[in-house]
């Protein structure tokens, strides 16, 4: 080797040398930096999203307990529960049922002593006695949710202390509560009705039954019609479609109707389903379509993502055995993406279940006092029940609404470790 060959080599790198090191650390410290940024972001949203559960838990704890009052209901003899026109008479019989357990009771009290217990008690009463008959002419036992501002008062959320013209629980009724509670006949149990009752004006007797049955018919009608068209959809552009510039239209299109605001497919609904269609309004079956039509892009391009992972080794074996391009796709490629399929399913189910605009504008907010018998009944959903709560005076529904907030997390929840339980069992890796 020349001399001159000798100084064309290249010089090997001081790594020691001040401005390596300094390069060095100016690295190092940028990885750091950006290792920071990312925890610091985590932690913000885990922060937040613990802020959220929190405040949720504390203003709707409340509503998972019901204070109920115990009473003794003397049933006259005489008395024909079946008879719409004995409510009146029922009536008499709570007011009066309550004024003995009291020496000091006038008659002018009579109506304030019944508002200790829900203005429904006496249809309640009637109910259970006509479906026990051979209760008539006895005295029957029985616990009763109490009104509103009693139960806020049992909850700590009305203070004793704070002066009776402020507050919807006068003196009097808070002395035959306390005689009630020194008897034992005051009782705080979990509130299943909760769960099991429909919406009421009264949030002591206000539940979430119509609203999640509206909500299990309106997403299955989301899923009959999303899952198999979206897939559908999704093997033909993937698989089979040409590539040519309609079918990247079409691609567009779909990718930018992901991103559409869910309102926009509620008017469509309202315009389309309703107006042109004349199919009724509240019906689990309008928002299911609804539904359906805002989840129907997030299946279509969760779809084609499924079918992209699966390797085109498995297709190219399929068709060098002799298996035609739809044997190739239901045999073998299809399964393999069905966990993926699933798992995006799944999380476009929940996206639904939480989405509000668009059953608004379909009338999913109406007052329905009982649960849906089918698609085409009036019904509500989680979201739009949540909603109405919100909006509504009475302080019960505070709690309520928190309460009604949690369940429907509950409920996203479950869905998504579903999917993700889906996901870990049923994936495939090569």
């Amino acid at each position: 080797m020349t001399v001159a060959d000798d100084h064309q080599l290249p010089r090997p790198v001081d790594w020691s040398a001040p401005d390596a090191v300094r390069r060095r650390r100016s690295r190092h410290a940028a990885d750091r930096r950006l290792q920071w940024i990312g925890i610091g972001a985590i932690s913000i949203a885990i922060g937040l999203l613990a802020v959220l559960i929190t405040t949720l838990s504390f203003s709707g704890y409340r509503a998972f307990v019901q204070t109920m009052i115990t009473v003794d209901f003397t049933i006259p003899a005489d008395i024909d529960p079946t008879d719409p026109r004995s409510s009146r008479r029922f009536r008499t019989v709570v007011a009066d049922s309550l004024a003995a357990k009291f020496d000091e009771v006038e008659r002018s009290e009579l109506r304030s002593l019944s508002q200790l217990l829900t203005n429904n008690a006496p249809f309640l009463l009637r109910d259970h006695v006509a479906a026990n008959p051979s209760l008539v002419g006895t005295t029957v036992t029985l616990a009763i949710p109490a009104a509103d501002p009693v139960d806020q008062f049992n909850k700590g959320t009305i203070v004793r202390e704070t002066p009776e013209d402020r507050r919807r629980i006068s003196d009097r009724q808070i002395a035959w509560f306390d005689t009630l509670d020194a008897e034992g006949r005051i009782a705080a149990p979990f509130n299943w009705g909760l769960f099991f009752n429909a919406d009421s004006r009264f949030p002591e007797l206000a539940g979430l039954s119509g609203a999640i049955v509206g909500s299990f018919y309106a997403l299955l009608v989301c899923f009959l019609i999303s899952f198999p068209i979206g897939i559908a959809a999704a093997v033909y552009l993937e698989e089979f479609a040409p590539a040519n510039r309609w079918t990247d239209l079409i691609e567009v299109n779909i990718n930018n109707l992901a991103a559409v605001p869910s309102i926009v497919f509620g008017l469509l609904g309202l315009a389309v389903f309703l107006n042109f269609f004349g199919l009724p309004r509240s019906a689990p079956l309008v928002g299911g379509m609804v539904l359906a039509l805002m989840t129907l892009p997030t299946m279509i391009i969760v779809t084609r993502a499924a079918l992209k992972a699966v390797p085109p080794s498995i297709r190219e074996a399929a068709l060098g055995v002799g298996a035609s391009k739809h044997q190739v796709m239901t045999h073998h490629v299809l399964p393999l993406a069905m966990p993926g399929i699933l798992t995006g399913a799944i999380i476009g189910l929940a996206q639904a279940l939480g989405e509000t605009a668009p059953l608004l504008l379909i009338g999913m907010n109406a007052f329905i006092t009982s649960p849906p018998g089918g698609l085409l009944d009036a019904s509500t959903a989680l979201p739009t029940q949540i909603f109405i709560w919100a909006d509504s005076p009475e302080r019960g529904f505070v709690a309520r609404t928190s309460a009604g907030i949690l369940v429907l997390l509950g409920f996203l929840i479950v869905m998504n470790g579903v999917a993700i339980f889906l996901r870990q069992r049923l994936e495939r890796k090569w």
